[in-house]
């Protein structure tokens, strides 16, 4: 069902170039479409969308995670903040409160552990960074709400304590047993930890339990107690047999030699950072000769 999804979002929402780190064209983006037609609904992708890169490193597709990231950290350097909803055709925040979301958190962290590059130590950091500078109160961290002029509110949401801050946590703590065992664990949406070993791969029932008792149409009379014959849906006499879910990769490695590289190649970089206005980093390329040399 999830493959099937997949290739529906990559086939009606996704736009751009074929893809993330070769060819030609604009920079591969994920918008809202009409589920009848496929056609562009909306112009605006919001907060919650930066955990798509989350969920396409936990399948694989490691390249396309790249790509996602980058265009929503870029959104968050444009401001300094993620705003709630950022309009990709008007370049400018549709509705501009930052929660204090975990989305982009949990994505850096999750690219951290499938390709090792410390440029998403450098994300964290400028992440951990802007938090402090912008949202940090004498009592916690609030609300932003208006990431244009940085305007407070009085609240702090739960999901910032139980999710964004243990994500920077984990992403920063390399020695932390969960991270030495990363593949025996995996997060739900909401940031619970999961074990993910074998007894949870392999049905605990035999084919036999289900087998040797009766099925629901036989323990059940064929007729009502008024008389009448009564219609009773078919059941199974035997559970169905699930086979043992068994994760293979579905990607290639990301090449050693990419590993103190830029993620994303320096001209797609460079082209998504002046789609976006931002300037800054072709400024530091001028200067530097070589922007992968920064990272």
């Amino acid at each position: 069902m999830f493959n099937e999804s997949y290739n529906g979002f990559k086939q009606y929402l996704r736009r751009g170039r074929t893809h993330c780190n070769s060819g030609y064209g604009d920079h591969p983006l994920y918008v809202n479409v009409d589920m009848h037609s496929g056609n562009t609904y909306t112009y605006w992708i919001d907060a919650l969308q930066a955990s798509f890169p989350a969920v396409q490193v936990l399948f694989g597709d490691i390249e396309e995670a790249i790509c996602t990231h980058a265009w929503h950290y870029n959104v968050w350097k444009r401001y300094g903040l993620l705003p709630e909803r950022f309009n990709w055709q008007r370049l400018s925040p549709d509705v501009a409160f930052y929660p204090l979301r975990p989305e982009l958190v949990e994505s850096t962290y999750l690219l951290y552990q499938a390709t090792k590059n410390p440029f998403y130590l450098h994300v964290g950091r400028e992440i951990i960074q802007n938090i402090n500078a912008y949202t940090k109160t004498k009592c916690g961290y609030a609300t932003v709400h208006d990431v244009i002029d940085m305007s407070l509110e009085d609240r702090m949401e739960s999901f910032f304590l139980s999710e964004t801050c243990k994500y920077l946590y984990l992403l920063f703590d390399l020695d932390n047993p969960l991270n030495k065992q990363f593949s025996k664990y995996i997060f739900t949406t909401e940031g619970h930890l999961l074990p993910i070993g074998s007894k949870l791969r392999t049905k605990p029932w035999t084919d036999e339990e289900f087998s040797s008792k009766p099925s629901c149409a036989s323990s059940f009379g064929k007729e009502s107690l008024s008389g009448d014959s009564v219609n009773i849906p078919y059941v199974a006499k035997e559970a169905p047999i699930f086979k043992p879910n068994i994760t293979q990769p579905s990607c290639d490695a990301i090449d050693e030699a990419r590993h103190y590289l830029l993620p994303l190649r320096t001209p797609y970089y460079l082209q998504l950072t002046e789609s976006l206005g931002l300037k800054e980093l072709e400024n530091m390329l001028s200067e530097n000769g070589n922007l992968e040399e920064l990272f």
